[in-house]
């Protein structure tokens, strides 16, 4: 039986177990729309902008072991999604997106609503591909799934001309797929593991490094297991938040840009570093030379060879799927018996017991102006820790990363790497449809929610009750932070002075609306809002203006230069105590 090309992308999609599409109808892609109307083995999410389709995409692969899947149409649908794209693809998230194209005849004849796909997504996706025969629709999509979801994940995009999806041919999907040029390593090199182990066995300063590789490769397990089993300290990057739990006495908090006090020296001055799944980027570890000033020996674990000594040279490259790797590294160290020496170890624990003793992300509470610290904490208290948490992008995600204490993966849902404004209420949306029942608040600034506030329509539509957490301080937050420390407090263009009363926006999109505006009713407020389980509530909490994000380390700055919370002030120059090896702490 022949089969359109429309209802051979439907099947496709039916083949993958495909639970969710999320789009944007257009006239590129009407006949897979109405494919879509005749089947019920999916439900389609209508979106109000195509950007957010590919969001909430994002937020359901992240929450899950699936791929999201996204539908738009030809033209401005298509770039109106490319920066859900650029999103994932900065991420490693995996997703194959459908976009409609002019029928084949009129590609590169400037015909109405015609882009070219191809190449304007070319530097944001794994792969893509354009679809000029309906013969080869079935076995392109299979290979966009199996391309998205193996080795670094990653953003599929399928670019199907109109004329294609109105062809008949036969349906045949294939069982399995392998692509000659493309094959994923899984298994790290034994003698590269070895040398990992030997490296391991003389560290007497050793820190795990845990990215969002060890996130998206499921080695939570194995990350614990190394961690707990050697007894060895961690830190997490945003990405990796939640592989090894957050309130875990081995762990020493996120570094970086934002980190703490402890992760930032212990990762400037450990003797041997274990990167898993993460690729030394520039808000990690700022300045490489710097990095690099005190020795170390570095592992360096990831799934794709390009991300090995990009920034840094390493020691030990290991090519391979962190699970694998690791449960190979365990393994050895099990029949080895390889562990670094006690007395070294210990000697570091108590350095590193110093400096989290200074309490890097301790802040002056307040009885009149609500910290927007104070309100993830209390966030944290109301939902158990339990929470899904998505966030846009800026102060308040920095905080939610912060104060959270994520101790279990996919819990946190954030825009990593390209660090989009507008992502958390569109990825909450995914989270929430992928995790059906479980809680899920999103994070977001006054300025950020804006970005994709119509989304609000969609979640009236699907009866999708995410909780809105917006820390409003009426100005886009991080904007004016740097300017005040970098620009001489000249506010250019950061203050907010023309917000809308979210309170009756969210009530005009059917939902419900609070604005807080006391400490004191910071926690009642989220347990008034949370146990509405079947709305969408919207709490709009009015914080302090003033509040930096603290620790932070400037561009051009090392990780032991950081600037830090007022109550830390009079150690910042200070010698690391009987550590002269370790350098000045600041």
């Amino acid at each position: 039986m022949q089969r359109s090309g429309a209802e051979i992308v439907v099947r496709c999609l039916q083949e993958e177990g495909v639970e969710f599409v999320f789009g944007y109808p257009g006239g590129a892609v009407l006949e897979i729309y109405d494919a879509i109307f005749k089947q019920s083995h999916f439900k389609h999410v209508l979106v109000r902008h195509e950007q957010a389709a590919v969001h909430a995409a994002d937020g359901y692969s992240r929450s899950s072991h699936k791929v999201g899947v996204a539908l738009v149409t030809s033209g401005p649908g298509a770039t109106n999604a490319v920066t859900g794209i650029a999103t994932a693809y900065m991420d490693s998230i995996p997703m194959v997106v459908l976009s409609g194209q002019v029928s084949t005849p009129a590609i590169g004849l400037d015909a109405f609503q015609e882009v070219d796909m191809v190449g304007i997504t070319r530097p944001c996706v794994k792969h893509n591909f354009l679809v000029k025969d309906v013969k080869d629709l079935a076995v392109t999509i299979k290979k966009a799934f199996y391309i998205a979801q193996s080795g670094r994940p990653g953003p599929v995009v399928v670019d199907i001309p109109k004329d294609v999806t109105q062809q008949l041919t036969e349906f045949d999907y294939p069982a399995e797929m392998a692509i000659r040029s493309y094959v994923p390593v899984k298994r790290g090199h034994p003698g590269q593991i070895r040398k990992a182990v030997a490296l391991l066995k003389e560290a007497r300063r050793p820190l795990v490094y845990i990215g969002g590789g060890a996130v998206q490769g499921n080695a939570e397990n194995e990350v614990r297991a190394l961690v707990d089993g050697l007894g060895l300290p961690c830190t997490n990057t945003l990405m990796g938040l939640g592989a090894y739990p957050g309130s875990g006495d081995k762990c020493l908090g996120m570094l970086g840009m934002h980190g703490t006090y402890e992760a930032n020296m212990a990762m400037q001055y450990c003797d041997v570093l274990i990167a898993v799944g993460a690729r030394f980027d520039d808000r990690v570890i700022s300045i490489p030379s710097h990095f690099l000033s005190q020795p170390k020996k570095i592992i360096h674990i990831d799934v794709d060879p390009s991300s090995i000594a990009k920034r840094v040279k390493v020691d030990v490259p290991i090519v391979g799927d962190a699970k694998h790797v690791l449960h190979d590294m365990l393994d050895l160290i099990g029949q080895s018996g390889a562990r670094p020496a006690p007395d070294g170890l210990a000697g570091w624990w108590q350095q590193i017991d110093k400096w989290r003793s200074y309490n890097s992300l301790l802040y002056k509470p307040s009885d009149e102006l609500i910290k927007p610290q104070f309100v993830v904490q209390q966030l944290h208290k109301v939902t158990g820790g339990d929470a899904f948490v998505t966030s846009d992008v800026g102060q308040h995600q920095m905080w939610a990363a912060q104060y959270y204490g994520f101790n279990e993966p996919r819990r946190w849902i954030n825009s990593g790497g390209l660090g989009t404004m507008g992502f958390g209420l569109p990825a909450a949306m995914g989270v929430q449809l992928a995790n059906p029942g479980a809680t899920v608040a999103c994070i977001t600034g006054e300025a950020s929610i804006q970005m994709n506030i119509q989304e609000l329509s969609t979640c009236k539509q699907y009866h999708i009750p995410v909780k809105i957490v917006t820390l409003n301080n009426r100005y886009l937050g991080m904007v004016r932070q740097w300017q005040e420390f970098f620009y001489g407090n000249r506010y250019s263009e950061s203050y907010m002075d023309a917000l809308p009363d979210f309170v009756k926006l969210a009530e005009a999109y059917g939902h419900v609306g609070m604005r807080i505006e006391r400490p004191a009713d910071v926690e009642p407020a989220l347990r008034e809002a949370f146990a509405q389980k079947e709305r969408l509530v919207f709490m709009d909490f009015i914080t302090d203006q003033s509040e930096n994000v603290f620790p932070m380390v400037q561009n051009g700055k090392g990780l032991d230069q950081m600037d830090l919370p007022a109550h830390m002030s009079d150690i910042q120059q200070a010698p690391l105590e009987n550590n002269r090896d370790y350098g000045n702490m600041c």
